[in-house]
């Protein structure tokens, strides 16, 4: 399992790197670089902005692999690197899939056409991530790395995993129903709506159970 994770992890990064050296001699000199909510082109720059998607993906793959040796005591990756190294692969798939959309976009732009939604095609992916990192979210352990960590998931194991089991039905869940929302072409603002749920209720979730928790005496 964790070389398997190891193995889709460089092979994704490479790709992101590949299919940019391939699309570069195509590109025009000034390309996308940042788009609103409705998918429309609200910055440029260089085409050598097209290899910056790549490089954030290899620097994090670097990071995933040095941050278990920096980890304090008690808060170590060790009781689940398999899952870790899942969110690793997983992180960097987001990034590819994301640099795939921009040079479609991209392309789409030099030969003015609009057929292609990116705001949609990166709001699934976004909603697919989701889903992956909600199937294995209830097995991640108190870490400073992944994870919700906040106050009072940190303060405690139990409120830890409480508020991860959850986390991990929501993220489940809210993966489907956003890309519901997405396939059906409900506005994107929906989209948004049920992204900040997803993320925002499990934050919520951990401080009214740490309180009564402590309220009870039961931390």
């Amino acid at each position: 399992m964790n070389r398997a994770c190891w193995i889709v992890a460089v092979a994704l990064a490479a790709f992101a790197w590949g299919v940019s050296a391939w699309a570069y001699p195509n590109l025009p000199e000034s390309i996308p670089t940042h788009w609103n909510i409705q998918g429309q082109v609200d910055g440029r720059g260089g085409r050598s902005t097209v290899f910056l998607m790549p490089a954030v993906a290899t620097g994090l793959l670097i990071l995933f692999a040095f941050l278990p040796a920096l980890s304090p005591k008690s808060f170590e990756v060790d009781s689940f690197r398999p899952t870790y190294l899942y969110v690793m692969a997983t992180t960097i798939g987001l990034f590819a899939y994301i640099q795939v959309v921009i040079l479609m976009t991209t392309f789409q732009e030099v030969r003015g056409e609009r057929s292609f939604d990116m705001g949609r095609a990166l709001a699934a992916g976004i909603f697919v991530f989701f889903g992956l990192m909600g199937n294995v979210m209830g097995k991640v352990r108190k870490n400073f790395y992944i994870g919700i960590r906040v106050p009072w998931t940190l303060a405690s194991d139990r409120v830890w995993n409480d508020t991860h089991r959850l986390a991990a039905w929501l993220m489940v869940g809210g993966s489907i129903v956003g890309l519901a929302v997405v396939l059906l072409g409900a506005p994107l603002v929906a989209a948004l709506g049920v992204l900040l749920a997803t993320a925002l209720i499990p934050v919520a979730y951990s401080f009214f159970h740490y309180k009564a928790l402590e309220r009870r005496g039961a931390l």
